[in-house]
């Protein structure tokens, strides 16, 4: 043998094989150190390809322990890289200064690949959903497990299924950078001989909790009588008990679902892996069933444990169940769980409270066939977002992450002489566990706003929830199907696209880097010559919905949301054609009555009945004393009060050029009464009466500089509570009446129109009140 070759071989035995080459840290890839943050770990570099020393070098490494000849690593030879997020682990790689890795052997074709989110994202919330695959497509479909080895052991290996070579699996992550490692395994293909798997990869992700955000808080409500216990079988009974702590678990691990299946589908409808947030607070761990043994501190999600006043047999004998017709006081257990939640936080007002409860004592009645103590409702009362459902299907529920796929899979019978097979569609575990966390969501998505949609989870869609979380479906009671071999996402459970845009405006969902919210959201509508409808916003407009006469669920709408989805992108003002609305119905919807829900980005909302009067400039318009038309935009207040009369005052300066408007006097007690306008002939105009505060507020014009009235901004609500008068210098008046009264909206008009005088009605004081604009 040539005297070279024989140098190479020895060279090549001292690099790659060591006398400590057995590997102690469990499967674990203890001493990888941090991967910058603003780098991606997305491409891997080959051991004998990478141009930038690495920033551990594997000698110094004590999860790899190779040497090289006299103690020092080999020289590495320059080869060109390999593009890939897989690579074997017969030896563990290093992290180099760039961000990527470096592998020791040559990549595995069978290291798990990442689908759903590319490496060195950022996420704001705790359990991440991933999904992805096993292999090329050219590959025969293999089944097996991946196991998910968190970063730096900070949480317990999680084993999740492979079906067909897809995967999803829930990732336990801390705050900062993560670093995972995915691990394959199959009885159907060779492993290393090493205590290393030999198809492998690494994930990076960025975790940033958000906690300048109004969580979503969490909360069992009991009886004030309550043992604290729920409807369970004998078998579960034995095994996990049926008492509060195991309830707690439970309900933690289905939030926590919640809000990874909430995260996953926000970042399919494009807007990012926004996700709303728990309050949380340093406790023993639940996540894992580990944590129970050894009694770890986490920082997870609290539930809150509120008694209520009523005794479980007054909250058992209002129910909210579909199938007992002899149901009576139906809604009553949302009022009794409004007013212990609000007991128990005692929120001052205008303090807002998003809270998701959970009564516990709700119990299956086999003799009358109907489940006690249940209602499933969410909606809100404006400081208190509120959502209710019981605790009938709370036995099928997963404590803990080692849980959920067992739980989505398990096709046990239920036993409807324990508890309840709730709509006739929980026949089984898994179904059962689907109708719980899922119809809970469903109630949830109310007390964000979202109503009633044409598919998605709220139309009913969470029958499907369990196929977020697994690759494979059992048989269905509910369908009498065999379930479904593969599951992939576009066969998942989903919020629909309308929910999605309630959710990217709400602030429970904002993120670091969106705008501070505008303290102005209301939306107004203007008629306009030629029939012409203009919609304006401050915070600009959102979103259009679009309704036909009959239709309870919006079947079209327009978006204006630019390619980043920010609020810079969204216009403050848009006209609306009838035409092109009516284009974007069904063919045989076009010829109906038109209703229109505008939404702003400051979570707003204006409703037009129906649009063709509207945009009927016969009803909207007024002729002013100059021959030109005026138009009267949308009304603020209801004018409904005893004696309310209307009235329409054209300023006489919009038209006389010798009159020169140069204050505005403001009538007002703990509402409107009336507002005058002052002129320098010492004449004025009254719109309203003159009440409240003795001879009124004025404000004055600075009429050297020019300076005129822009608009108003009002709180409003069933009448006019309070008044801020605009300038076109940029002053504003103090807000006259009650300025925390109603809900705040600025009247300002549109482009190219001007402020011609006032519409609306009075009575007792002021109960409806609109700009008349012209041009």
């Amino acid at each position: 043998m040539p005297s070279f070759l024989s140098s190479l071989r020895r060279r090549s035995q001292a690099s790659f094989r060591t006398d400590k080459s057995s590997n102690k840290s469990n499967g674990s890839s203890n001493g990888n150190p941090n991967i910058p943050h603003n780098k991606s770990t997305s491409t891997l570099n080959s051991a004998f390809g990478s141009t930038t020393p690495p920033s551990t070098l594997p000698s110094e490494d004590p999860s790899l322990n190779f040497k090289g000849l006299n103690g020092a690593a080999p020289p590495l030879p320059t080869r060109p890289q390999i593009s890939t997020k897989r690579y074997s682990m017969n030896g563990l790689t290093s992290p180099t200064t760039n961000g990527s890795q470096k592998s020791l052997n040559p990549s595995s074709l069978l290291g798990p690949r990442v689908l759903s989110i590319s490496d060195g994202s950022w996420v704001n919330q705790k359990i991440l959903l991933i999904f992805g695959k096993i292999g090329e497509p050219s590959h025969k479909p293999l089944d097996g497990t991946v196991t998910v080895i968190h970063h730096q052991d900070s949480f317990p290996p999680t084993s999740w299924p492979v079906c067909d070579s897809y995967f999803k699996a829930l990732i336990h992550l801390q705050p900062g950078f993560n670093r995972i490692r995915l691990d394959f395994t199959s009885p159907k293909v060779s492993s290393s001989n090493t205590s290393v798997p030999a198809h492998s990869s690494f994930l990076s992700i960025n975790y940033l909790p958000l906690n300048s955000s109004p969580p979503l808080q969490l909360a069992i409500i009991l009886g004030r009588d309550s043992p604290g216990t729920y409807d369970t079988v004998p078998e579960r009974l034995y095994r996990e008990g049926n008492g509060l702590d195991i309830a707690i678990r439970k309900f933690r691990m289905s939030a926590y679902l919640w809000q990874a299946f909430t995260g996953e589908q926000m970042n399919r409808q494009g807007f990012g892996r926004r996700c709303y947030r728990y309050e949380e607070e340093w406790q023993p761990g639940t996540l894992t069933y580990h944590d129970m043994k050894t009694g770890e501190m986490r920082n997870e999600a609290k539930i809150h444990i509120i008694r209520s006043s009523k005794t479980v047999a007054e909250i058992r004998d209002l129910d909210l169940a579909q199938q007992y017709d002899k149901a009576t006081k139906k809604g009553d257990l949302f009022g009794i769980a409004g007013e212990a939640v609000k007991d128990y936080f005692k929120p001052k007002p205008g303090q807002k409270h998003y809270v998701s409860c959970l009564f516990l004592d709700t119990h299956w009645d086999p003799k009358v066939k109907t489940i006690r103590g249940h209602a499933a409702l969410g909606g809100g009362d404006g400081d208190l977002q509120l959502a209710i459902f019981g605790s009938h299907a709370l036995q099928s529920y997963p404590a803990s992450l080692e849980e959920v796929a067992p739980a989505f899979s398990d096709c046990t019978r239920t036993d409807t002489t324990y508890v309840a097979n709730d709509c006739n569609e929980s026949g089984s575990n898994w179904e059962a566990a689907n109708i719980g966390i899922g119809a809970h969501l469903h109630e949830t998505g109310h007390l964000f706003g979202c109503p009633h949609q044409e598919s998605g989870v709220m139309l009913r869609d969470y029958v499907r929830f369990n196929r977020t979380f697994t690759c494979r479906e059992p048989y269905s009671t509910r369908t009498k199907s065999p379930g479904q071999r593969l599951v992939l996402p576009e066969d998942e459970c989903a919020w629909h696209r309308l929910d999605c845009l309630r959710f990217r405006f709400h602030p429970c969902f904002r993120i670091p880097i969106d705008m501070a919210p505008s303290a102005d959201g209301s939306v107004q509508v203007w008629t306009v010559d030629n029939g012409g409808v203009l919609a304006t916003a401050p915070s600009g407009i959102a979103w259009i919905e679009l309704f036909t006469e009959g239709d309870e669920l919006c079947r079209a709408h327009i978006e204006y949301l630019d390619a980043n989805n920010s609020h810079n992108g969204l216009p403050r003002q848009v006209t609306l054609v009838e035409s092109e609305l009516r284009d974007r119905l069904p063919q045989d919807k076009r010829n109906k009555r038109l209703k229109l829900e505008i939404f702003s980005a400051g979570q707003g909302k204006h409703v037009v009945e129906d649009f063709s009067q509207l945009a009927n400039t016969k009803y909207a318009r007024i002729r002013l004393p100059d021959g030109r038309w005026g138009f009267r935009g949308s009304k603020l207040g209801f004018s409904q009060m005893d004696g309310s009369q209307p009235q329409d005052l054209v300023i006489d300066s919009c038209y006389v050029q010798t009159k020169l408007l140069t204050a505005v006097r403001v009538y007002h007690g703990f509402a409107v009464d009336g507002i005058e306008f002052l002129y320098e002939d010492s004449t004025s105009q009254l719109f309203g009466k003159r009440g409240g505060k003795e001879g009124g507020s004025e404000f004055s014009l600075d009429t050297r500089r020019g300076e005129i009235i822009m608009g108003f901004y009002l709180r409003a609500g069933l009448w006019i509570d309070g008044l801020q008068i605009l300038t076109s210098l940029g002053r504003k008046s103090e807000i006259y009446g009650n300025p925390t009264g109603g809900s705040g909206h600025t009247l300002i008009p549109p482009r190219g129109y001007t402020i011609a005088g006032i519409s609306g009605s009075c009575a007792a004081w002021l109960d409806g009140f609109s700009l008349i604009i012209t041009r």
